[in-house]
């Protein structure tokens, strides 16, 4: 685990607490928890450009506890990169939270992923198989309360919907009751993966709870953001893929504008990002500018040198 060991305090009193964001009536924009790609180079990069709450990857909880080289590849931070909540993967409340109190020095809290429909974390008991366990979710929490000490540090759940909303609503209510400090649904089943978001099912479970519930799901332009919003009722919304697209949909553009891909240079070279997620987040951010030609040239550089001359003799960057 990589850091400049900044107590928490600091980090709180110096950004805004998430739970009092949530709360303020203004719409919350987040960068989802996604696998390879919401490290700390990219979270540097879509704060700069209006974001207000970052996730990191997915880390297995009992992988980050029981392994030191674990703790290093899969949590890194610096002082600018709050608020922050690290998402587990787990299915064991004495280890998300011995994993909880690990990083609670370093992030505003953690998020417990009850959404991830992959066939390998269901099977090992972990992501959306949990919204079908709510006496496993709520012991989780209630360890992770009486574990960590800071009050201020909050327990969140992402999670799907099931088939019967009933369900969700009533998985909801139990995780309000044991202490959650705010829920993000993804707006559609297990099952479903390219289908249209359940936009009005996110609705009816905001109407049903009194604590904040961020919305999720296909949301690709500010624009939209502010739509969902609205139609949901929301305290905030949560995006992946239209972030790794343009990381700067939240400052209003609509595709990635060159300063963006420039910063992105600039950062993630200053962290030693490694190459092959360097030239990734390029090719996702350059994905509507380029044509079907450039891309394949681009896409198939394979050195930082290479990609930053292409760069220079195509865009003058």
């Amino acid at each position: 685990m990589k850091s400049d060991c900044i107590p928490t305090t600091i980090c709180q009193e110096r950004k805004k607490d998430p739970i009092e964001m949530l709360h303020s009536g203004q719409l919350v924009k987040v960068c989802a928890p996604m696998v390879r790609y919401s490290k700390l180079a990219f979270r540097t990069l879509v704060r700069k450009y209006g974001c207000d709450l970052c996730y990191t990857p997915m880390i297995v909880a009992a992988d980050f506890v029981r392994s030191i080289k674990a703790r290093d590849s899969e949590f890194t931070t610096n002082q600018g990169d709050c608020p922050l909540i690290v998402q587990f993967a787990a299915n064991d409340a004495i280890l998300l939270s011995d994993a909880a109190r690990i990083v609670c020095p370093y992030a505003n809290g953690i998020d417990i992923n009850c959404g991830c429909p992959q066939r390998w974390a269901m099977a090992e008991g972990y992501g959306a198989c949990l919204i079908n366990k709510p006496e496993l979710v709520r012991d989780m929490v209630k360890q992770v309360r009486n574990q960590v000490e800071n009050p201020r540090f909050s327990i969140s759940i992402k999670i799907r919907i099931h088939d019967d909303l009933t369900r969700t609503i009533d998985l909801c209510r139990k995780a309000e009751a044991t202490g959650v400090s705010w829920i993000t649904v993804h707006g559609r089943t297990v099952e479903e993966r390219h289908q249209p978001v359940h936009y009005e099912a996110i609705k009816i479970i905001k109407e049903n709870m009194s604590i904040p519930v961020i919305a999720n799901g296909d949301i690709r332009s500010l624009k939209e953001a502010e739509n969902v919003w609205h139609i949901t009722g929301t305290d905030g919304v949560m995006v992946a893929r239209g972030l790794l697209a343009n990381p700067a949909m939240f400052a209003g553009y609509d595709e990635t504008p060159l300063q963006c891909i420039w910063d992105w240079i600039d950062i993630a070279l200053e962290l030693g990002t490694p190459y092959m997620c360097f030239h990734q987040h390029l090719m996702y951010m350059m994905e509507k500018i380029t044509s079907r030609q450039e891309k394949r040239v681009f896409n198939a550089l394979s050195s930082t040198s290479a990609v930053l001359d292409y760069l220079t003799d195509h865009y003058g960057i």
